[in-house]
């Protein structure tokens, strides 16, 4: 259970209180929800127990201080960081059973203690291509599974299970702990408030066995580094017929030989000679949808230039449309000219004026300017 109440909250107080208003706060709170106070009346005496707990932690400089930088995660039994002090000791089961009762969660009661399956993690790697068109895959999972022979019970076929003679069936005792009754899961029955007097023989009493499952699984189109699939139910099967956990599917797109992406748009680098450079032209861009995309090359681009296609990049996961195509062009210097190619550069050189490249001009004008200064 998830207790998101706020320490300060329950005592009516800002975060910034100091000790003495919180005292204060305490003692007013204390005489109003007083078991003495209310006879018979569990709400007044779970709140009771709730301000007391948490008086408890904010009246200690170091309790409230963990409680201030990790909140509950304090002092829950899986909560890092502050939760193992000095001090601290015993007061995760505080917690949990006074706010549980509290929050109105309640006790595990007879068979419904077990907790459901773990969830499974499997990584899958696929290409841009499957990225953009989606695709089936099946998927091989090593997993607990309910156990066939004995339907999950745990018990041997022609047996069952029978209530638990410590707990009374309920998957909980309780015990004494200075002010407070704590409450703690059975050590007979371990929560599930049955026990089973003879294991079924091919899960040990489990009520799940390992064994290789196979599954297939729907990727949709649009789908990123990153991308989380949910299966529902295909996790670790739960102890003695408790529910499923479900499966994760994280996704790894593998990088493409042309494009890279960023979202839903696709960035290409095409490289086009100094002549298109000057002259203008068209490039054609073959996209991963088989389509091939007319790019125009407007005369005079520089190196590093994108020009963006909207409407021909990645489709939208989940969703209608398409992002855009970006081309990056760079500009290629020949490096095998022919004797021809070669007199022709020659007398453009000598036509140059220098307002044909107007960058480089103004470049070498500063950097005259800066050496004059």
């Amino acid at each position: 259970m998830s207790v998101d109440i706020d320490f300060y909250e329950l005592l009516e107080c800002e975060r910034t209180a100091d000790d003495k208003t919180i005292k204060s706060s305490y003692r007013r709170l204390a005489m109003q929800f007083h078991p003495d106070r209310n006879p018979g009346n569990h709400d007044a005496e779970a709140k009771f127990k709730a301000i007391s707990v948490a008086y408890d932690c904010l009246k200690d400089p170091q309790k409230r201080a963990a409680y201030d930088r990790f909140g509950h995660a304090a002092y829950t039994q899986q909560g890092g960081g502050g939760g193992g002090g000095q001090g601290f000791e015993g007061f995760s089961d505080i917690f949990e059973s006074v706010f549980g009762e509290f929050m109105g969660g309640g006790r595990r009661q007879g068979g419904q203690g077990q907790r459901r399956g773990a969830d499974l993690r499997y990584d899958m790697e696929i290409s841009l291509d499957e990225a953009f068109h989606g695709k089936t895959a099946q998927v091989t999972i090593d997993v607990a599974a309910h156990c066939e022979v004995c339907e999950g019970t745990g018990a041997e076929p022609g047996t069952h299970a029978t209530t638990c003679p410590t707990c009374a069936g309920r998957g909980q005792v309780r015990a004494q702990q200075g002010f407070f009754v704590i409450e703690r899961a059975c050590p007979t029955c371990h929560g599930a408030g049955r026990v089973i007097q003879s294991p079924c023989r091919a899960c040990r009493g489990e009520g799940r066995v390992d064994k290789e499952k196979t599954l297939e699984v729907r990727v949709p189109a649009g789908v990123d580094e990153g991308t989380r699939i949910r299966v529902t139910g295909e996790g670790e099967a739960g102890g003695r017929g408790a529910p499923p956990g479900d499966l994760y599917i994280f996704l790894h797109v593998r990088r493409h030989a042309v494009f890279e992406r960023d979202g839903t748009t696709l960035l290409a680098r095409a490289p086009i000679s100094f002549t298109v450079a000057a002259l203008g032209g068209e490039i054609d861009v073959p996209g991963l949808d088989g389509e091939v995309t007319t790019v125009r090359i407007p005369a005079g681009i520089q190196s590093g230039k994108q020009l963006r296609h909207r409407g021909t990049g990645m489709p939208v996961l989940n969703g209608r449309g398409r992002g855009d195509l970006v081309v990056e062009v760079v500009v290629e210097t020949p490096t095998r000219l022919t004797q021809r190619q070669r007199d022709l550069l020659a007398e453009f050189r000598e036509t140059e004026t220098g307002e044909e490249s107007p960058q480089a001009e103004g470049f070498f004008s500063r950097l005259k300017g800066m050496f004059e200064g």
